[in-house]
């Protein structure tokens, strides 16, 4: 069975910079006429699920998603080539995708609380777009809740290969643990976000990584059999 390799984008491949902080707020005040007042945390969330709450706190009732997402996208492809000046790719990002890419047993794809369209920029921003199958991705237009995201990928995936796959979810908070175990999916944690090796490995990951500078280690570890017995690795 070939795997299929779930990844998140934000402090897991990269960092944006801001600029995509900076693109909600033009975009939610165009949108609305309300002036933005609070920055929600973004971490691990789908950007329907950090929709619901800037609305509430900003107490707008008269706008949904699918009214703010397209000015949200017009304004960052008005500032994506800022994501290459502001924003940095993770340590051995480049290098674990392009071992991954070269084993025939392996699909790369994005799991992403980012709308589609944001999510290509980014990964555009810094060349890895022809890392991933980007059409069998789960996106945060998919659901507000991120597990929904591992299944819609999943679901995608079977459904263009004709074949079932073996999910691993590589991800940055408890979120993408939690979204993974929910379906089954091997769980991969890296601690080049906010979240401590040990809180990612307290909340059920297979395997925790301080990041993927140790090339041979992450390749390793993306390809090893998950077994829930197991205790989860640190390395």
């Amino acid at each position: 069975m070939r795997r299929l390799i779930m990844w998140d984008i934000d402090h897991t491949l990269l960092r944006g910079g801001g600029v995509t902080t900076m693109a909600w707020q033009a975009a939610f005040t165009a949108v609305t006429g309300v002036a933005w007042r609070e920055t929600p945390n973004f971490g691990g969330r789908t950007d329907t699920d950090v929709c619901a709450e800037v609305f509430a706190t900003h107490g707008v009732t008269d706008c949904t998603p699918e009214k703010f997402f397209p000015r949200y996208v017009a304004e960052v492809h008005r500032v994506k080539h800022l994501f290459a000046e502001q924003g940095t790719l993770m340590p051995g990002v480049r290098a674990v995708l392009a071992r991954l890419g070269d084993d025939p047993g392996v699909v790369q794809t994005l799991v992403t609380g980012n709308v589609p369209e944001v999510a290509a920029a980014k990964v555009a921003a810094f060349d890895l777009s022809a890392s991933f199958d980007a059409e069998v991705g789960g996106y945060g237009t998919d659901d507000s809740v991120r597990a929904t995201l591992v299944r819609r990928s999943l679901e995608r995936a079977e459904a263009k290969y004709g074949e079932p796959f073996q999910p691993v979810v590589i991800g940055d908070t408890v979120h993408d643990v939690t979204a993974a175990l929910a379906n089954g999916a091997y769980a991969v944690a890296v601690a080049t976000g906010r979240t401590k090796m040990a809180d990612l490995a307290l909340a059920g990951a297979h395997a925790v990584l301080p990041d993927l500078s140790d090339v041979d280690a992450a390749v390793s570890v993306l390809l090893a059999e998950a077994d829930p017995l197991d205790q989860p690795l640190t390395h």
